[in-house]
């Protein structure tokens, strides 16, 4: 099954420490890439991001945005009182009030400043970032999901086309015969036009010349292997968005080279049918993983 490199999923999940909603856009693009937009408490998990994604995808360029809403009243950071300093500075305090002769209160914002006795407890990341994870795993199957459900499209309608350059070429087989006596018919007849003896050998000989030319037996052959191998590669699990890319610039080979040798009205109506439908599967294919 076939992949297309378009695709959005987004989800989002409540938890006791807040809202988390990861959104994720895929265009499609050469290789692989990431743009990520993630809050600074989570900057951490890009390597772990990229690795999950990857996971999932195969080519593709991917906009990965994480939001995170802190739920109001929930466990953020905590100041706590270094104790055991608070208790030596009012001691010394005291002290120097009494050594002072002075019956002086302790200043507490000043105490308040001084380094050390005041400290910032943050709370574990682990859990946090640990559901980030996880739902982005849960997003990444879903964006998968979609490029599968447009690639199936593109699956469908590129079948659609290979069946019609099969029926071209098969149409093409059979007018060649009547186009080949045609050929020699229009021959004879401007030959018989100039009222001149010409040997019959000679022109069979330029008859064949001729036929040898405008053959395109090993053109047809190619296309038909073309097509086969198209509709092989379709089947594959891995990506093969590069494979039917030259796949394609085979089959506009063999249309232009039908086209050229075409000398028959009707050949070049099929050459220009089988161009068509080769530039349609050509703008669906730049899409495919």
């Amino acid at each position: 099954m076939i992949r297309s490199m378009t695709g959005f999923a987004s989800l989002e999940r409540h938890y006791p420490f807040g809202r988390l909603s990861w959104e994720l856009r895929s265009v499609n693009h050469r290789y692989l890439e990431f743009g990520m937009r993630l809050p600074e408490e989570f900057r951490v998990l890009e390597p772990k991001v990229r690795e999950c994604l990857a996971k999932h995808v195969g080519r593709g360029k991917i906009d990965v945005t994480l939001r995170y809403h802190e739920a109001p009243g929930s466990s953020g950071a905590r100041l706590e009182l270094n104790g055991d300093m608070a208790a030596g500075l009012l001691k010394m305090h005291a002290d120097l009030a009494a050594s002072a002769g002075l019956d002086q209160a302790p200043d507490l914002s000043a105490l308040m400043r001084w380094p050390g006795l005041v400290t910032e407890q943050l709370p574990d990341p682990a859990p946090l970032q640990a559901a980030a994870l996880e739902l982005l795993e849960e997003a990444a199957v879903k964006l998968r999901s979609a490029r599968e459900r447009e690639g199936a499209q593109i699956d469908g309608m590129l079948r659609e086309r290979l069946d019609g350059i099969a029926h071209w070429t098969g149409e093409i087989r059979s007018w060649l015969p009547d186009i080949r006596d045609a050929l020699r018919s229009r021959m004879r007849d401007r030959v018989a036009e100039l009222a001149q003896n010409i040997d019959a050998d000679r022109l069979e000989q330029e008859v064949a010349v001729l036929a040898q030319k405008m053959d395109v037996d090993e053109e047809l052959d190619r296309l038909d292997a073309h097509v086969s191998e198209t509709t092989r590669t379709l089947g594959q699990d891995d990506p093969v968005g590069r494979r039917l890319d030259f796949l394609m610039q085979e089959f506009n080979r063999e249309s232009n080279t039908l086209s050229s040798k075409s000398v028959d009205p009707r050949t070049t109506q099929a050459a220009v049918e089988l161009k068509v439908l080769v530039d349609q599967m050509r703008e669906q294919v730049q899409n495919v993983e």
